[in-house]
């Protein structure tokens, strides 16, 4: 009795033992491999064999502390070979016997090692002493909104003003330079000040020189709801008549002939300051004049009165704009009154995308001559693109009184006895865009054409004065058609670039050429500061060939000759260096390229000149 037990018991040790070392193989056991007992026989004969293994006891001894873990972990392979529980129709059960076929070797992806060696240093992070600084405040139960303190305004910037600057210069072509300004300095309520110019040099030619000199004092006051302002100007303008044909040089007795230009002039203005309020009253009285005169006899005496009113109403803004221009011009052949009055009434309409100005100018010649005209007097503004293109087109006309001041200014080499004529303006239409392409790129561009009566024609006179010029008119009705382009791109405050072109055609009445009057004129310039100390600018004029024209007698007959006028370009440039905050050097070169150019005819400018000098403020 006692045996059959010692039987059951090592038949259930042997289960244990071998069920686990079939679960850990890689591939289960094939049916085949598998010794099954032939025939089911009563338990008591099965027992014989295990009874002669007296090992299997030991081994099971040996890992007695894991078999109930690994026949927990078996029992799902044990139950799908043998069958569930004591069965004995499943084909399975405890007297199964299994076969291992292979040791279980552990196998670790190589996502889970790990490849780093151990930090060994003993480092010890740094924790800085906390220092707790209590507040000894009262809470406060109050919650409204409390007045905010006055914040402290920052210290000015150079807050000591430099009021006043000279600057001197000299260079080759005994040039020689000068400016001084001076001013009052800061006050809210006025302003006051003057300035002086001068510059000089002289060319290869003989008695080629030319001078300019400028003074001038202003000043402007604020009154209430007004505004005085008003300045004196003195202008002084010498030169020769030192222009020759270079083919057929004058006699050894030719002396060029001095001419020189006095200007003396003042203006002085009245005007309410702006409001920035709805249905406001402005208006504004200016009245400016000038004597001027030459080293002969021609005199021109001018006193211009303007002024306008205008009246706002939200978007609507209608006004009277007008003027009363005094002029009196003398020579040794003539003396004439020549006046001109002025009248402009006009409305305009402005709101966000659109802008109409509409209104008429009438004007009226009255002393030598009385023709009255009415022209028109409108523009419109319509944006294409929010914020960044505008369209406009424009009508006017208007009267263009013969200056003497104004040919001296443009010819210095001007004859005498000028043959006085106003020019009309009947005429003038343009259209075009303006308004931003990029940040810092404005440009403006326009077509334009022209109707004017008895154009004025600066050309030669040199059979009848030697070597000066005289005014003609083309009798009738001249178009101009043309082309104006400005671009101005001002990347920061530090580099600024610009330029301007004009484009004319010229279909004159009577007249061959528009004489003098170029078709093609570019100007450009730009501004650069390299630092707070030095700064660049530059400048470049382009214009394309002229024509003037001569006279030649043959046997008592007088035949006009063309002569052309080369195109040129005039480059200049200067550079300044701020050495101290009140001293400055400086340095400016005028016809880099060399040039030989011609104005007008015979009269060759002055080639490369440069000159320096240093600027002070105090």
């Amino acid at each position: 009795m006692k045996l059959k037990y010692i039987y059951t018991l090592l038949t259930l040790i042997l289960a244990l033992y071998f069920v686990p070392a079939q679960a850990q193989t890689k591939k289960p056991a094939k049916k085949g491999t598998t010794k099954t007992a032939a025939k089911k026989t009563p338990a008591k004969p099965a027992t014989k064999k295990p009874a002669a293994k007296t090992t299997a006891p030991k081994k099971a001894s040996t890992s007695s502390k894991n078999l109930g873990d690994a026949a927990a972990r078996a029992a799902a392979d044990t139950t799908k070979k043998g069958g569930n529980g004591n069965n004995a129709d499943s084909g399975g059960g405890l007297s199964e016997e299994i076969v291992v076929t292979t040791a279980y070797k552990p196998v670790l992806a190589d996502a889970v090692k790990i490849r780093r060696n151990p930090d060994l240093e003993d480092k010890v992070p740094f924790k800085a002493p906390l220092v707790y600084t209590p507040l000894d405040k009262r809470q406060e139960q109050n919650s409204e909104i409390r007045q905010l303190e006055a914040m402290k305004r920052p210290p000015e910037q150079d807050s000591i003003l430099l009021n006043n600057y000279v600057k001197v210069g000299a260079g080759n072509l005994k040039s020689l330079f000068g400016e001084a300004y001076f001013s009052n300095g800061r006050d809210q309520a006025l302003q006051f000040g003057g300035y002086l110019k001068h510059f000089s040099q002289s060319g290869s030619l003989e008695k080629q020189s030319q001078s300019k000199d400028d003074v001038g004092v202003f000043g402007k006051s604020i009154l209430g709801d007004n505004n005085i302002s008003g300045r004196i100007t003195y202008n002084r303008m010498g030169t020769n008549f030192y222009g020759f044909d270079q083919t057929a040089p004058p006699l050894s007795t030719f002396i060029p002939g001095k001419q020189h230009f006095n200007t003396i002039g003042a203006e002085a203005e009245l005007a309410k300051n702006y409001k920035d309020v709805e249905n406001d009253l402005t208006y504004a009285l200016k009245i400016k004049g000038y004597a001027f005169s030459n080293a002969y006899q021609a005199r021109e005496n001018n006193v211009v009165i303007s002024g306008f009113i205008n009246q706002t109403v939200k978007q609507f803004y209608a006004g009277l704009s007008g003027s009363v221009d005094l002029n009196s011009q003398k020579d040794s052949l003539y003396k004439l009154s020549n006046n001109i009055l002025r009248l402009n009434p006009y409305i305009k309409f402005q709101g966000t995308n659109y802008k109409i100005d509409a209104g008429v100018n009438i004007e009226k010649e009255f002393g030598d001559f009385g023709k009255f005209y009415i022209f028109p007097a409108a523009k419109l503004e319509v944006q294409v693109i929010p914020k960044y293109v505008r369209l406009f087109v424009e009508a006017k006309g208007d009267i263009n009184r013969t200056s003497l001041h104004d040919l001296a200014y443009i010819n210095p080499f001007i004859g005498q006895n000028i043959d006085i004529k106003n020019s009309v303006d009947q005429l003038d239409i343009s259209a075009g865009l303006k308004g931003t392409l990029a940040p810092g790129l404005s440009f403006k561009a326009s077509v334009f054409r022209n109707s004017v009566k008895n154009m004025p024609l600066l050309v030669s006179n040199f059979d009848a004065e030697v070597n000066k010029f005289k005014v003609i008119y083309d009798d009738g009705k001249a178009r101009v058609n043309g082309f104006n382009g400005e671009l101005d791109f001002k990347a920061s405050d530090d580099f600024n670039i610009f330029g301007r072109v004009e484009i004319k055609d010229y279909q004159l009445a009577s007249e061959v050429q528009a004489w003098n009057l170029p078709k093609f004129l570019l100007t450009a310039g730009t501004s650069i500061n390299i630092n707070n100390q030095v700064s660049i600018t530059g400048s470049l004029l382009f214009r394309g060939s002229t024509n003037d024209r001569t006279f030649t007698t043959t046997g008592g007959t007088s035949t006009m000759v063309q002569k052309p006028i080369a195109s040129f370009a005039d480059l200049s440039g200067g550079v300044q260096y701020k050495a101290t905050r009140q001293i400055t050097v400086f340095v400016q070169a005028n016809n880099i390229l060399s040039t030989s150019y011609q104005n007008w005819l015979y009269y060759p400018n002055y080639g490369f000149n440069i000159f320096g000098g240093v600027g002070y403020s105090f």
